[in-house]
């Protein structure tokens, strides 16, 4: 028998449980092969369809002393509390990691999910902000 246990040092666990559930459902659907804002549109069906708030391709502006020098724009931010950053190919590379810490603390939040739709299924991994 299959024994879920809980930890207490996750932050969001169930919100992040759902969240990749999302995903898994989308792979499990379309499969391999398709781009990543194909992968994007039907998680937007996913997370509505699972009654998470989201917002979807967040602007956030890239300031330099004061100034503003460019803009980034967030995947999806979920529930106000979770950066998801969707990634397409076999692996994580650091610069995928170090965007999203990037996100965390531009946006003053603590938890980002990166997800990788690949030929072999999803990838997932959690990014923290500790700082």
């Amino acid at each position: 028998m299959l024994k879920i246990v809980k930890r207490k040092d996750l932050m969001s666990p169930e919100l992040s449980y759902k969240v990749v559930g999302c995903a898994f459902d989308v792979f499990n659907e379309l499969g391999s092969g398709h781009s990543e804002k194909t992968y994007q549109k039907a998680l937007v069906e996913s997370f509505l369809k699972n009654n998470l708030e989201l917002k979807e391709q967040l602007f956030c502006p890239l300031a330099y002393n004061g100034k503003n020098i460019g803009k980034r724009f967030l995947d999806f931010l979920i529930e106000d509390k979770i950066i998801v950053e969707l990634k397409k190919g076999s692996r994580f590379a650091k610069s995928h990691i170090d965007q999203v810490l990037e996100y965390l603390k531009m946006n003053d939040l603590k938890l980002a999910i990166l997800i990788n739709f690949g030929n072999e299924g999803i990838m997932h991994k959690r990014i923290i902000n500790f700082s």
